[in-house]
């Protein structure tokens, strides 16, 4: 009887391991769905681009981008590896040539939040020339620095449970900053930095799509305070700040990612 209730035992806590096992893959295989779907999508748009003399969308896309039709003798687009923009696109007109550079979201719920960057601490502190007692606030909420005292996750503090003296310090940092912060963010710099954003919400059997200027894109982002969530997060303008977690406990789980609505790019003013 002994030995029975020593081998239920065992199964049971196997077909825990077992479970939690698909559990984790299968939020990885979620992930990886996602990631290629965003792809594709970009694959999909740079092929538009190249046929742009019987795409329809490509052409609309090229009037919103203040380019006139007849006016056009080429159009090329490609996607640049590991930059802001995820497509760009060589307009050559009568009058010379201009390079488009387009940040692309994919997007199926109007509720949905997409990642815009995602790095080590290090790398923003160094971008953004953080003071050390930012950079020792924001270890502890990455979990970089294990919590010196209780909190809601034993891996980490959340920005509301630091002591005043940093949360004002993190707040002062970011409000300081906040427009270099949200331009890098959205638009990166170099020469590929982003001078579009485009946003197609595939959730309907028409998808719909928003073309905005960079310019537009960063004041629309960046409108609202600079104030800790509900969460615990941080919040400047329409950006949310978090710790990326996830990704099965590895050491890339410690590292800072910040997410947008990109929906709501709808509801941005065009300048033009």
């Amino acid at each position: 009887m002994k030995q029975l209730s020593v081998i239920l035992l065992v199964l049971l806590l196997s077909t825990g391991v077992v479970m939690a096992q698909e559990s984790d893959a299968a939020k990885v295989e979620r992930g990886s769905k996602t990631a290629k779907g965003g792809f594709q999508n970009e694959n999909e748009i740079r092929d538009k681009f190249n046929n742009w003399k019987t795409d329809t969308d490509a052409r609309a896309w090229l009037e919103a981008m203040n380019h006139q039709l007849t006016e056009i003798n080429s159009v090329s687009a490609s996607k640049p590896h590991g930059e802001k923009a995820d497509v760009e696109v060589t307009v050559k007109t009568k009058s010379g040539e201009r390079v488009e550079r387009i940040s692309i979201k994919l997007v199926s719920s109007t509720n949905g939040f997409n990642q815009i960057d995602k790095r080590w601490l290090k790398t923003y502190a160094t971008m953004w020339k953080m003071p050390p007692d930012v950079v020792d606030a924001l270890k502890l909420f990455a979990g970089e620095t294990p919590p010196r005292e209780s909190s809601r996750d034993n891996r980490r503090m959340y920005l509301d449970e630091l002591d005043e003296n940093a949360q004002q310090a993190v707040l002062d940092f970011f409000k300081k900053n906040k427009d270099e912060i949200v331009s890098d963010l959205l638009t990166g710099d170099g020469p590929h930095a982003a001078n579009w954003m485009m946003v197609t919400y595939k959730a309907t059997d028409k998808p719909k799509w928003v073309i905005r200027s960079s310019e537009d894109a960063v004041k629309f982002y960046r409108d609202g305070p600079v104030e800790l969530t509900k969460a615990g997060n941080l919040k400047i303008g329409r950006i949310t700040m978090q710790r990326k977690g996830g990704d099965n406990g590895r050491e890339t789980a410690k590292m800072l990612q910040f997410k947008i609505n990109p929906v709501q790019l709808f509801d941005a003013k065009s300048s033009d």
